[in-house]
């Protein structure tokens, strides 16, 4: 099969919408990702946002993996990093390299953007994510909280 990638603009709601589908079956949780789809006019507005990052890999015009990831501007110096906040790949289409070159796409992305690192987390238990995160980059031990809000 002979894959593309593109990352979304304002225009690619429907692509977008796609790609929650993706994540909801790849990370078996159908409600985060199917139950409350926003808006077409909130999906345009993320999407028309500078900080905001998915880059989807086709199969002809099917959406058949991508991630979404968020551009942090640092303030300790004038830099930056991305943070790669979902990554999924449909299962028929796994073991394919679309993950690794999804992330080949967004390290264009942070060139371009003078970005100087790309992040991404994996729990523990996730050996797939794991492997092709140690294939591309350095693991580093740290621990994850969350706070909840009122």
């Amino acid at each position: 099969m002979n894959y593309t990638y593109k990352q979304l603009s304002s225009s690619d709601v429907s692509q977008l919408k796609e790609l929650l589908n993706v994540f909801g079956k790849a990370f078996e949780d159908i409600d985060t990702y199917q139950k409350a789809i926003p808006s077409d006019e909130y999906i345009q507005s993320l999407l028309s946002k500078k900080h905001f990052i998915v880059v989807v890999a086709l199969n002809g015009n099917e959406v058949v993996g991508g991630l979404a990831a968020y551009e942090l501007e640092k303030f300790e110096q004038d830099r930056r990093e991305i943070y790669i906040y979902d990554l999924a790949v449909a299962e028929s289409h796994r073991r394919k390299g679309i993950a690794t070159n999804l992330i080949n796409e967004l390290k264009k992305i942070a060139v371009e953007r003078k970005a100087y690192v790309i992040y991404v987390q994996a729990d523990k238990g996730d050996i797939p994510a794991i492997k092709l995160y140690e294939s591309l980059g350095t693991k580093e031990e740290v621990y994850h909280f969350d706070i909840q809000v009122e």
